[in-house]
């Protein structure tokens, strides 16, 4: 297990492949799957693959991992680092990288398949393994649910997912509750009248304008909000205007909204645009501000009996490994699956850092800036322990329901 395993990371990694492009990731993944003696179901939502194992009567249990890489140019200095470009969706010739740990997520649940299909004697039931497409994008879990999901898998009871972060290799975390938030983006376009530079009087200046929002917008967390309560928002973009003496006509704000309740998640997005439309009318625009919602992720909240049935297997294999994960600001698309199916979920945390190399940052209080994090260039889990723990973790949370003595609860 272990060495096609590690063969297969390292293949992944060096040949990621962008959202919505994932072939080579779901041909390899489909044809291992069909090798275990799976009935495969491929293209579902584009490039994405289920694998059903059915083993007698007993419950039905998903396991999902995303194929996705990240437009990333690799900088880990690894022998298998990914050299790879290709064409964007805009035409743009851009670097691949397995920056978000997807490869670990495919290579976990491969092998965790593996297992369970090699080992039915110690399970009854059905294990649904998912391998989904465009995580990043925030659209390829909905994509395989409108491409008609529910018609090829049984009726499931549990849905489950892992992700590996920037935390020590051989721990296993989770939590109860929201885990991952749920995020909004916001393209904002604010209109003025262009002008000369030096004729300012003349202009209706998006700039200035642009620029107020931004300051006022810094008011949502830190005036409309109960203090401790969690809610980011960042502004990602501001552009505006093409030369120093040219006053522009318009500003285009892209904001970032990162929420764990669906009423602040609303009372957030209203300021955003009651200010917007404010300052719009303090400046004089001559237009009324457009709103475009887009890369829009739903929260990702931990069902409680299905998490204290997980925890507690984690407990009982991992002994001190298993812990508490913290609440996490990130955010994706996995939660799309359960809801779509009408079921419980739960979503944990393996970590993929060298424990020493953690330790050491840690003492010298210096983890944001020696520990490279997902999304980051220089993202590089550590091979072992990290697919060890991940593919016992997917195991073992599976058979918490699908093993001969897990009773059904």
């Amino acid at each position: 297990m272990r060495g096609w395993q590690e063969d297969l990371y390292r293949e992944l990694h060096a040949h990621p492949e962008l959202s919505h492009h994932e072939v080579v990731t779901a041909e390899t993944v489909a044809t291992r799957l069909r090798a275990e003696g799976f009935e495969v179901h491929e293209h579902l939502g584009g490039t994405g693959v289920v694998g059903v194992l059915g083993n007698g009567d007993g419950p039905a249990v998903l396991l999902r991992a995303d194929m996705d890489a990240l437009p990333v140019q690799e900088r880990t200095q690894l022998a298998y680092a990914s050299t790879e470009v290709v064409t964007d969706p805009d035409g743009q010739a851009v670097p691949v990288m397995h920056a978000c740990g997807h490869d670990v997520h495919v290579t976990c649940l491969l092998g965790a398949a593996a297992l369970l299909a090699r080992r039915r004697e110690h399970w009854t039931g059905s294990l649904v393994a998912l391998f989904q497409p465009a995580e990043e994008t925030g659209d390829g879990a909905r994509s395989m649910v409108d491409d008609g999901l529910s018609g090829v898998i049984p009726t499931i009871d549990v849905a489950m997912a892992q992700h590996v972060l920037a935390t020590p290799a051989g721990l296993v975390a989770t939590r109860s509750g929201p885990v991952l938030s749920a995020a909004d983006s916001l393209r904002i376009t604010v209109h003025g009248r262009g002008a000369h530079g030096s004729m300012p009087q003349a202009a209706v200046d998006p700039v200035v304008l642009a620029a107020m929002i931004v300051i006022r917008l810094q008011t949502v967390v830190s005036r409309e909000t109960r203090p401790g309560e969690p809610l980011v928002v960042t502004v990602g973009s501001v552009r505006a205007g093409t030369k120093s003496n040219v006053i522009a006509d318009r500003a285009v704000i892209e904001v970032n909204l990162r929420t764990y309740d669906e009423g602040i998640r609303a009372a957030a997005l209203g300021a955003i645009r009651r200010i917007v439309n404010a300052e719009c009318e303090a400046s004089g625009s001559p237009r009324p501000a457009e709103f475009e919602l887009y890369d829009r992720f739903p929260l990702t909240e931990n069902d409680d009996a299905v998490t204290a049935r997980v925890a507690a297997a984690f407990a009982h294999h991992f002994g001190e490994r298993a812990g508490t994960l913290a609440l996490q600001s990130a955010s994706e698309d996995f939660s799309d699956l359960p809801r779509a199916l009408g079921v419980p979920s739960t979503y944990w945390a393996i970590g993929g850092v060298d424990p020493a190399t953690y330790r050491e940052a840690e003492r010298a209080g210096r983890l944001d800036q020696d520990v490279p994090v997902n999304h980051s260039a220089n993202f590089a889990p550590v091979i072992q322990p990290t697919l060890d723990t991940g593919t016992e973790a997917l195991v073992v949370a599976a058979l918490a329901w699908l093993a001969n003595d897990a009773g059904v609860g």
